[in-house]
């Protein structure tokens, strides 16, 4: 019989001490500390406001701090690829536009990250009708008259990111009216809105809440709403299609959405999904839809599962087809 010595007892010890602290974040009950929204915009625009308001309700619910990083960079890599590798425990997701999970493969060159495998899909927010503003300074007042001041002038458009709605907006019409139209791309909304205010770029596609200063001043005007339906805080716009341009890329819904790293137990991200669902019956959650115009709040994951997998292919098509050059 072998007989367990001192040594033995310190060395056994010193194993279960160093055991303990897996076992116990092991068992640890979700959450029991600080969650981290990051987002892949600056401060400012709808996808950060959308971060701020459902993490805000999700804190309440569940009793524990919820935080928002803004990582704004290269179309929502920056942030992507900071949320992929960070632990799959719930405490740090990624808020983020379509454009990074579709858009983005066909705009850069290589990712540093696989958007169908790298991460787990929680919510999708709708982001509404987006309108196009276009400055004042050309005395266009609908989409044909803008077309015809930007085939005399030098004429610029911003993007609040490669790859995203504003980037197909801007670069559709270039490609079908025959313009030669500068793409300024911009890292979110707020800074491109901040340069049409300054008269740097003509025309902008973005939510109708970071427009709102734009159309208050009088320095920018909707020329209209490239999707089917009208934005109903501007009833009067018409969209693209009423003014006989029926290019079906703008018949695509945009979204921004919430995300975990792949390997994120399930029962987490079902629990997210059902909060942010429950969110949207808050009276702070629809007041913040009211102001961006939207009439959507956020949808559980199965739908979004639904919505990635038959409106991806069709997305990625109409960037492809836009003929832009990877960089």
């Amino acid at each position: 019989m072998h007989r367990v010595s001192r040594r033995d007892l310190i060395r056994i010890g010193a194993s279960a001490t160093a055991v303990l602290p897996f076992v116990a974040a092991r068992a640890e009950a979700w959450p029991a500390r600080t969650i981290k929204i990051i987002v892949s915009t600056p401060p400012g625009g709808i996808t950060d406001a959308f971060a701020r308001v459902y993490g805000d309700f999700i804190s309440t619910k569940l009793g524990q701090p919820v935080i928002v990083e803004n990582k704004p960079g290269s179309s929502g890599i920056v942030a992507a690829q900071h949320v992929k590798t960070a632990a799959p425990d719930g405490y740090t997701l990624l808020y983020t536009i379509s454009s990074t999970l579709l858009g983005s493969r066909i705009v850069f060159k290589s990712l540093p990250y696989d958007a169908d495998k790298d991460f787990a899909l929680v919510s999708i927010t709708p982001s509404g009708h987006l309108p196009v503003i276009a400055n004042t300074s050309t005395g266009a007042t609908n989409l044909q008259s803008f077309v015809e001041y930007a085939r005399k002038n030098k004429t610029s458009a911003g993007s609040y990111g490669a790859g995203s709605f504003a980037h197909i907006v801007a670069a559709r019409l270039k490609q079908d009216f025959d313009l030669d139209m500068a793409i300024v791309q911009y890292r979110g909304e707020a800074p491109m809105w901040q340069d049409f205010l300054a008269g740097s770029i003509q025309l902008a596609t973005g939510s109708y809440q970071a427009a709102i200063p734009a159309l208050e001043t009088g320095k920018g005007r909707a020329i209209g709403v490239p999707t089917t339906l009208r934005v109903k805080k501007l009833p009067d716009v018409p969209t693209f299609l009423e003014q006989g341009y029926q290019a079906k890329v703008f018949q695509l819904t945009t979204w921004t959405a919430l995300l975990g790293p792949a390997a994120m137990p399930s029962e987490i991200v079902e629990r997210l999904s059902a909060l942010m669902v429950e969110a949207g019956s808050s009276e702070r959650v629809r007041k913040t839809l009211d102001i961006f115009g939207i009439d959507d709040a956020a949808i559980d994951v199965a739908t979004f599962r639904k919505i990635y997998s038959n409106d991806g292919p069709v997305w990625l098509d109409a960037v492809q087809q836009l003929g832009l050059t990877p960089t």
